[in-house]
């Protein structure tokens, strides 16, 4: 007995949540806007903008080489060390083999013999020519020739110098192994040791990278822009960008180059852009930093706007829907203005302080 009233209380309780749903379901479809939320029309600034992914990095970045060969003898500067142009970073000291100084050596000795002969020569043509003996075209030929066998024991002289001593001096200009600074600047990063081989720049090979440095006053954002905002935007756009490292700070900067040229990452087409980071006001910027540049394509203060989502699209024409009395609710057509994805401006069809009813949400059955 009892377990036949329990299963009747049960079945009594359902049949009253299913009228109470049928009911609440029909009152809603009755009254077009009494249940569904609501939104004020609102003055907002709107700032339409492109999203540029990238690094913060310095706007010239030097590689530091030798002109000449050795091995690294002492370091004088460390990474993040700043020095001026000029001061010394490293000392290059050669290190030749036993056969390679014992062959300039002789190569000296060769071209000593070589000139002394010549200038013995070139004294007694000297003398023949006074006598008329000889052409003065013969006596200029050997002219020349004696000033060129001087020239080659110069040379031989001062490589056997640089070997030996590891500087020469060349006219009015001092050759050493000492390598300078080329700018004013930041050490970034040092690719060398003490002991470590150095293989020299020269017009036919690239040379050992000693050390990057940079002048980190000068600092530019460099990244990618979708193809789908890069016909939006120009050089000179104002931008603001977010550091990674850095959240909540923001400096700003102005667009300084779209590229023509496309790239593809992962499948989608950007497009490279360079941003001139223009105040960094206290925030300490470093090299490598990854950032997002919004670049700023249009804005407009204290306009009238509302939420994007309430609005729909119609043939090239916008509608709302307001509240109309309690329960009832007409389409509105509004003109609508910039928009920067979440809100839109509203030119026309609303005002300030105006409610606008959420879109229904459509039940998936």
């Amino acid at each position: 007995m009892r377990g036949k009233l329990k299963k009747r209380t049960i079945v009594i309780v359902c049949a009253l949540v299913v009228v109470t749903l049928i009911f609440v379901v029909l009152l809603g479809q009755k009254g077009g806007g009494s249940g569904r939320n609501r939104v004020r029309v609102e003055r907002l600034n709107i700032i339409d903008q492109a999203l540029a992914v990238g690094s913060v990095q310095p706007l010239d970045e030097i590689a530091v080489k030798s002109k000449i060969s050795g091995v690294v003898g002492e370091l004088f500067v460390h990474v993040g060390d700043y020095v001026e142009k000029n001061d010394p970073l490293l000392d290059v000291r050669p290190d030749p083999t036993p056969i390679e100084l014992a062959e300039s050596k002789r190569n000296v000795e060769m071209t000593a013999i070589a000139l002394n002969t010549l200038e013995r020569e070139l004294e007694r043509n000297r003398e023949l020519k006074e006598k008329g003996l000889i052409s003065d075209y013969d006596f200029e030929m050997l002219t020349q020739e004696y000033d060129e066998a001087a020239l080659r024991h110069q040379i031989t002289t001062e490589r056997l110098d640089l070997i030996e001593k590891g500087k020469v001096r060349i006219e009015e200009t001092d050759i050493e192994t000492i390598i300078k600074a080329p700018i004013s600047g930041y050490i970034l990063e040092k690719s060398v040791n003490v002991g470590d081989p150095v293989v020299p720049l020269t017009s036919y090979q690239a040379g050992t990278e000693l050390m990057k440095m940079a002048d980190m006053t000068q600092l530019i954002f460099r990244g990618t822009v979708d193809e789908i905002d890069v016909g939006k935007i120009s050089e000179g756009m104002k931008t603001d960008l977010q550091i990674g490292a850095l959240p909540g700070k923001t400096v700003t900067g102005h667009v300084s180059l779209i590229s023509l040229k496309a790239r593809k990452i992962e499948n989608t087409t950007v497009f490279p852009v360079e941003i001139i980071i223009d105040d960094v006001g206290d925030v300490v910027l470093r090299a490598g930093f990854s950032a997002n540049a919004n670049i700023i394509i249009a804005q407009k203060d204290s306009v009238l706007s509302i939420p994007e989502r309430v609005v729909t699209f119609r043939n090239d024409s916008a509608f709302v829907e307001i509240p109309v009395g309690e329960n009832e609710s007409k389409e509105q057509f509004i003109e609508t203005g910039l928009s920067d994805a979440i809100r839109i401006e509203v030119i026309s069809g609303l005002e300030e302080g105006q409610e606008v009813l959420e879109k229904e949400v459509q039940e998936i059955i």
